[in-house]
């Protein structure tokens, strides 16, 4: 890389010049307003220079221009010295791109400490909704980046299959659902779930309102409501194993794990292994018990286990309930140590909405006050909610935006666009319906992860689907563009070893170049907005290129082969992008 050439000249002419070693050399993007294809931050190298930044850039410009055939001049705007690079690096730089296969990525090496990616991890009482659309979307893209880079990476997920909110489901099935199952009814298993949660809390709404209109206080209403005092019986009898409530519950995940099945599918995400809330919990009883020993934890009168966080300037943290029930710390505790136990892992991400920043911040500084060296790998992957232009969305009552509704407008919509603009011309029912299932997916995962993660985020279907501008089928077309010159030109490509290159070619090599570095970075960064951002920019530079330059028509065979070889690794470089982002792009459109 260019960066790595002249790091080590510029040491030896700070060395030659100013007798100085070991100095802070700095590089940086060169303004577009400037000429110059890389940029010395001079300033700090001014206390070896004791000179003004002007003449310690002029005379470290002429050094270079003296010393290195990579530079072909220079220009100095205050403390910043512009460095021109030759036409020739750049070609060749593009013809090592070329011949180079999986340009960008690196070789997972199987035998490396592993890194866990885990997302998703939905409650088995409702179906996936928007917000779970963002936290898959993300988490599946973070860590196919991260193999990318070359990290031995696993997806794991923990499915909340416990607690009170699934018993509310079990209750109003057993209440209202004489007898049904998604069979019968022809509805999907999780939402047909869903379907009893919602109306548990109509239910619970009603009793709550009338022993309210009776003269009984809110809260207290609240908690002697008859069908609320049913779901803790049941999770009681949950929790005492009691048989009859254990078949009721089996089976109820069961429609709701068949359901996520098939959402998770059209999303295309997977996992490497699911964790369960109903085996991790009792593990992490296990461990508070070792911690209790340890007086990392302590008892209350009531019988509750706490910790104590002030010295670390947080709070105190119930670990237990009274009656010996678990907290959703009590099962991430359990699932922390069973995944180090099943992957020895070297570094571990959550990726978990904002809202849940300071239990991450607690459950960490746990695992480090038992012992656990490897807390300190623990990462919270936080990332900002979803809006949407109607509002927020609330699950009790039923007004989420629900993932498999989403996907399929999404879907339907492309379909209209499509047929607006013309794009079906000569394809068959089959591959029409692939094309919208690949531009409609492609602009809701575009859509999602252009945003850093660490933002809030609206949501706008229309926007999202758009055939211009920065969305996933503006940049699905360019490849599907791409691919057409493929095809009419029905020789093989023979690069040449030399051509004259424009200004314009320069720029898409130069941000060709740059892919491997923005993989690397994207992995350290969790940040798929980086790579989504990223084929935008590559995107928009070569269409304006397209637009404004003969391709298959140049003036010579060598022109016309490299033109088209450029392509060719401009749609590579896409398809790859946008694979990290979990997308696909269509060969016609």
């Amino acid at each position: 890389m260019i960066e790595e050439i002249l790091k080590q000249e510029i040491e030896k002419c700070l060395a030659e010049l100013y007798s100085a070693t070991e100095q802070s050399i700095q590089f940086q993007k060169t303004r577009k307003d400037f000429n110059g294809d890389i940029t010395l931050v001079v300033f700090p190298l001014l206390r070896a220079s004791k000179k003004g930044p002007e003449l310690t850039a002029e005379e470290i410009g002429n050094y270079l221009k003296e010393k290195v055939t990579e530079v072909a001049g220079f220009n100095v705007v205050k403390g910043f010295l512009n460095l021109e690079i030759t036409q020739e690096y750049w070609y060749n730089q593009f013809v090592l791109a070329y011949n180079t296969n999986d340009y960008g990525t690196v070789k997972v090496d199987i035998n490396a400490p592993t890194f866990l990616v885990e997302y998703s991890s939905p409650n088995t009482n409702k179906p996936l909704h928007l917000g779970h659309i963002r936290n898959n979307l993300l988490g599946y893209s973070v860590a196919e980046i991260i193999k990318a880079s070359g990290k031995n990476m696993k997806k794991v997920q923990i499915i909340n299959d416990r607690g009170i909110h699934i018993c509310k489901s079990m209750v109003a099935w057993q209440d209202f659902g004489n007898g049904t199952s998604p069979e019968s009814t022809g509805m999907k298993g999780d939402h047909f779930v869903g379907k009893y949660y919602v109306e548990f809390d109509k239910q619970y709404k009603i009793e709550v309102a009338d022993l309210v209109a009776d003269g009984m206080d809110k809260k207290e209403a609240e908690k002697e409501a008859s069908v609320f005092k049913k779901a803790q019986d049941v999770l009681r009898s949950w929790e005492a194993k009691e048989p009859t409530v254990i078949a009721l519950w089996e089976k109820m995940n069961a429609w709701v794990y068949e359901g996520f099945k098939t959402t998770y599918e059209r999303l295309g995400v997977d996992f490497d292994k699911n964790y369960y809330e109903s085996d991790t919990y009792l593990l992490g009883k296990k461990v508070i018990d070792i911690g209790l020993e340890k007086g990392v934890f302590y008892k209350k009168e009531d019988g509750s286990v706490w910790i104590d966080l002030s010295a670390e300037g947080l709070d105190e943290k119930i670990i237990l309930r009274s009656d010996g029930t678990a907290v959703y710390m009590t099962q991430d505790i359990g699932t922390a140590v069973k995944r180090h136990e099943d992957f020895n892992f070297s570094s571990m991400a959550y990726t978990v909405g904002n809202e849940q920043d300071y239990h991450f911040k607690v459950l960490f500084l746990i695992l480090d006050k038992l012992g656990y060296e490897w807390a300190k790998s623990c990462y919270h992957l936080s990332y900002g909610m979803v809006d949407l232009p109607s509002g927020k969305m609330k699950s009790r009552e039923g007004t989420v935006v629900d993932a498999d509704n989403l996907m399929e407008e999404m879907v339907s919509t492309a379909k209209s666009i499509a047929k607006e603009l013309g794009k079906l011309e000569g394809m068959s029912d089959e591959d029409a319906n692939t094309l919208y299932e690949t531009v409609g997916m492609g602009a809701l995962k575009y859509f999602m992860l252009k945003v850093d993660p660490r933002k809030r985020m609206l949501f706008d279907p229309k926007e999202s689907i758009d055939f211009n501008g920065n969305t996933g089928p503006f940049i699905q077309y360019t490849y599907a563009r791409i691919q057409s010159l493929r095809r009419k030109h029905i020789a093989k490509i023979i690069i040449p070893g030399a051509v004259a290159i424009t200004s314009k070619e320069q720029e898409i090599i130069k941000l060709l170049t740059e892919f491997p570095n923005m993989i690397q970075e994207a992995a350290a960064n969790y940040s798929p907005a980086l790579v989504a951002n990223y084929v935008y920019d590559l995107v928009k530079e070569y269409n304006t290129y397209y637009q404004n330059t003969a391709v298959l028509t140049a003036e010579s065979e060598a022109l016309i082969n490299f033109r088209l070889g450029l392509s060719v690794k401009v749609g590579e470089v896409i398809q790859t992008a946008m694979r990290l982002l979990g997308a696909s792009v269509p060969d016609r459109m």
